[in-house]
């Protein structure tokens, strides 16, 4: 496992590759609270406004991935690697392909890693 906050596996990366050639730029955005945790929205990237007490994870391939902040007090020991599943994309989130959507995973990383 590397030390970044934030990656992704090969089929994700081939699918924002993918999205990137199809709509330009996009983000994701990892919500917490009334939303499925385990689900990042992907967005377009001139449709969503970060907010104040949204957290920068890092880059994939060039995507930004933000996450809320309640949220990230929940997995800050984890990496989140981003994924894609069979199924229809649910809510606001771009689908990752014909009858694809995203999904995170994570793994655990040493406690004293913190963003800064």
């Amino acid at each position: 496992m590397t030390g970044e906050r934030v990656t992704a596996t090969p089929e994700a990366r081939e699918a924002i590759q993918r999205l990137k050639r199809e709509v330009g730029p996009i983000m994701f955005y990892q919500p917490g609270g009334c939303f499925d945790g385990s689900l990042p929205i992907c967005f377009k990237l001139v449709e969503f406004i970060i907010g104040e007490n949204d957290i920068f994870l890092g880059k994939v391939d060039g995507t930004p991935v933000y996450i809320d902040s309640r949220q990230y007090e929940e997995w800050k020991n984890t990496q989140l690697v981003l994924d894609v599943a069979p199924g229809e994309s649910v809510g606001f989130s771009i689908a990752a392909g014909d009858n694809l959507h995203f999904v995170t995973k994570s793994n655990f990383m040493k406690a004293d890693f913190v963003i800064r």
